[in-house]
């Protein structure tokens, strides 16, 4: 069989075709490709193989990794199939979110502290020691929290806020179920914190004054929003410039049952979605990432996005400034 025959015969796969378009300028490892395509390794592994076989990519060893390519140097007819596969590519469906999530995974290589917070959290339980524990860490952590007005949007019965308000100046929590609300209230009250308000209201429209926060968070709250993408838009406004938007909530999956179990309106989300939500409502500094991943099935997996509103254009003058 020809080369060119070969290369048609292995490009006669869509997903072959993603996969030929995110290697096109970048060298990717089976783990990356499989983050940014979310497909399972087996699959991925497959599709390289074959792509391999047909001369289209090249591969090389780095430990324990092996990472991919364009083949370049190839014979002119397979480069000329592989620029036609690439412009197909470009139609499917699923190009926009590959590229996003590709800029994301190059923009994280360059991030050396999500590599050392993995190797950290390996680590940590790997042992026993005395006093080591996540809840002492956790304290740990609380104490270098400056200052600042904290909205915990969606914040259920303030597990999250009650630890914020030990340190933060004010936390304001948010939630549409006024049993909720009083029950927090009540506790926060109890344990004499008086930092800590409850507001009924909801994640799309809060009850926060706009540019008042300078932090505000979305802890599993994301999927039980109608509109997710109004509520990320009102986050941005109620923050000050520079503020910055935390969102922990589950990766895409298809565990139907979690809409009656939980009243989960939405199964998760995908990287790329989150990715551009975040960029309409107007944040910068945008970064994502899968931080867990439950050893029980249905293997629910744990994102973490952060976003971060621009700063001033003008040197304003803030209330808390005048008041000095």
């Amino acid at each position: 069989m020809s080369a060119t025959l070969k290369s048609l015969r292995a490009l006669a796969d869509a997903t072959r075709l993603r996969i030929i378009a995110l290697l096109e300028s970048e060298e990717l490892s089976v783990n990356e490709l499989q983050e940014i395509t979310r497909l399972g390794q087996s699959r991925v592994s497959t599709h390289l193989s074959l792509l391999a076989e047909a001369g289209l990519i090249t591969a090389r060893r780095e430990g324990k990794r092996t990472f991919y390519k364009l083949n370049t140097l190839g014979a002119s007819e397979i480069s000329e199939v592989a620029r036609f596969a690439i412009r197909g590519a470009h139609e499917l469906p699923e190009n926009q979110g590959d590229q996003i999530n590709l800029k994301r995974i190059i923009a994280r290589r360059q991030e050396q502290a999500q590599l050392f917070f993995n190797q950290v959290a390996g680590r940590f339980d790997r042992s026993y020691g005395p006093g080591r524990s996540w809840a002492a860490f956790g304290h740990l952590l609380l104490r270098i929290l400056p200052p600042i007005t904290v909205a915990d949007l969606g914040s259920g019965e303030g597990l999250i806020a009650e630890l914020l308000a030990r340190r933060c100046r004010k936390v304001i929590a948010v939630d549409n179920s006024e049993k909720m609300v009083k029950f927090g209230a009540t506790k926060a009250k109890k344990n004499g914190l008086k930092n800590l308000e409850f507001r009924v209201g909801d994640v799309q429209q809060p009850p926060i004054d706009p540019g008042s926060v300078d932090l505000v968070i979305l802890s599993q709250a994301l999927h039980h929003a109608e509109t997710p993408s109004e509520a990320i838009a009102s986050a941005h406004r109620i923050l000050k410039p520079s503020g910055q938007l935390l969102i922990l909530d589950l990766v895409q999956h298809k565990f139907e049952q979690a809409r009656e179990l939980y009243g989960d309106r939405w199964l998760g989300f995908s990287e790329s979605t989150l990715h551009r939500w975040l960029e309409d409502a107007g944040f910068k500094q945008i970064e994502i990432s899968v931080v867990d991943r439950e050893e029980q099935p249905p293997h629910f997996e744990t994102l973490l996005a952060s976003g971060e509103r621009s700063p001033a254009t003008g040197a304003l003058v803030t209330p808390d400034e005048n008041a000095r």
